[in-house]
Parts: structure tokens; sequence; C-alpha cells
């Protein structure tokens, strides 16, 4: 456990480096990418987090998913079966904060959607290895619906988040695809 404690006080001192300036253009480029994917091309419904700094920006993500008419997806944290709930967005305003500071949406303004509905999940994480593995926030509430998940999945990395390796467990799912700001790493290809 100590490792991964270790690295993610690694990885989260080299992010507080990242100046808005260079966050908001790595940013950007991550996001291109990400749209010129064929999984984001071809997702009718998205699933995604509302990052939170200095994780790569979301907000810019939902809103392109929106203009281009895709369902898109927010999970709701459940502490007591650490499972995520994901709800349809249709406007910020159904966001609410929650503990740590993190945007969750609000539940009687949003609807549950299946894991089976979502086309792609964008899988956040503190530090991802080029083998697809990722170092997450240490609830391992993505690990327990990956699991069970067959859809699409990528995560979205700045190049200080790429790693050449995490301590991995029995229970972690490596993503299928990380796109950072000079590139794309498919996994298992």
């Amino acid at each position: 456990m100590d490792a991964k404690k270790t690295l993610r006080k690694y990885i989260m001192e080299k992010l507080s480096e990242l100046k808005l300036p260079e966050y908001e253009d790595q940013s950007y480029q991550i996001a291109q990418q990400l749209y010129r994917s064929d999984e984001w091309i071809s997702a009718e419904t998205v699933a995604v987090t509302v990052s939170k700094a200095p994780e790569v920006d979301t907000l810019q993500i939902i809103r392109m998913g929106w203009e281009q008419g895709k369902r898109m997806v927010i999970p709701k944290c459940e502490p007591k079966s650490k499972r995520l709930d994901f709800r349809e967005l249709k406007r910020f305003s159904q966001l609410e904060t929650v503990y740590y500071g993190l945007l969750e949406p609000i539940v009687n303004e949003t609807a549950s959607v299946g894991g089976d509905e979502i086309d792609l999940v964008v899988v956040p994480g503190l530090a991802f290895s080029d083998s697809g593995f990722r170092l997450g926030f240490g609830g391992g509430y993505y690990d327990r619906f990956l699991a069970d998940y067959h859809g699409n999945t990528v995560s979205l990395a700045f190049k200080d988040q790429l790693v050449n390796e995490i301590p991995v467990e029995s229970h972690d799912i490596p993503v299928q695809k990380i796109i950072h700001s000079e590139g794309v790493i498919k996994i298992g290809d």
C-alpha cells in the first residue's frame, strides 16, 4: 500500500507544478484526440467524471458531448456500497458539491443510467502505465464498476501522469486506451 501512497504523492506534486496555460493547452489537446477516436465517434452514451484540478479538464468534453447529441452520464459515488451510480446530466446546474469538493449529479434532478447502456467510460486516475493500469484515488469505485462493464474504456492523462509501472492488485482492471497530450496508447494491440 505504501508504494501507491508514495506514487500518489509524487504525481500530485508533479501536477501541482502545471501552470494554468499549460494545463488548459494539454487538456485541449487531449480532448481533441478523444473526439477523433473511434470510441468517442461511435458512442451514444458517454460516462465521464466532472474533473477537479489537476485532472484533465472534462467540462469541455461534457459540453462537446451535448453539442454532438450524446447522452452524457456522470457518476454519483455511493459511499456505503462503494459503487457508482451513473446519472444523465443535461445541464451543469444539475450538479452539487459533495465531499472533497467533487461535483456530482443531484439525484432528484437526474435519471440513473445502467452500465449496459453506456458505450464509453472515461476512467479517471492519477497515474497510468502503458499496460493500461491506473492508480486511482483510493476508493476502488471504478474497479468495482469495470468488473461487470463490457463497453469501451479510455483514460485521459497529462504526460506527467504516465509512469513505467504501477503497483497492481488482483482486482485492478486496465483501460483499453490512454489518450495523452502527445499521443494515444492502445492496450493489448
